[in-house]
């Protein structure tokens, strides 16, 4: 299983449950995020604050505010997000063990797994997976 810091991990939740009511055109405040996902507003906060100078949303100032997605959730990937909340993937250019042959293959095959990473991640945009949330809370029944 791939590792995801937990600033990531917040902010794919934020922009999941911002695509989820992006037909709605409604902001979306912050309390309602972290109540329905149990994620700390303080941290909440500086991950939208993040988000929104990248352009992924946009803030409504006002007792009627709160977040919305700056653009359509098919536009924006899973990848765009890890990307803004921990930079790029790039290997470091001098690996401990140096130059030796064995460092070399390494480091090729980490660029290899990054790669193919990178590519599975964009292949999921946040349109399909609100779509598959929504199947997900219909499914769901209660006893």
């Amino acid at each position: 299983m791939m590792r995801l810091s937990a600033r990531t991990e917040y902010a794919a939740i934020a922009v999941l449950e911002l695509a989820r009511r992006w037909e709605s055109g409604e902001p979306v405040r912050l309390r309602e995020i972290c109540d329905a996902h149990s994620v700390p507003s303080g941290f909440l906060v500086q991950i939208l604050l993040r988000l929104k100078a990248a352009g992924v949303v946009t803030s409504t100032r006002g007792a009627s505010g709160g977040y919305q997605l700056a653009k359509p959730p098919a536009e924006i990937t899973l990848d765009d997000i890890r990307r803004i909340m921990d930079g790029s993937d790039d290997l470091p250019s001098e690996h401990p063990g140096g130059r030796s042959r064995a460092a070399a293959v390494l480091r090729s095959a980490w660029g290899d797994v990054a790669k193919a990473e990178a590519e599975a991640m964009q292949a999921v945009d946040f349109e399909t997976l609100a779509d598959r949330a929504r199947s997900a809370s219909e499914s769901m029944y209660y006893i």
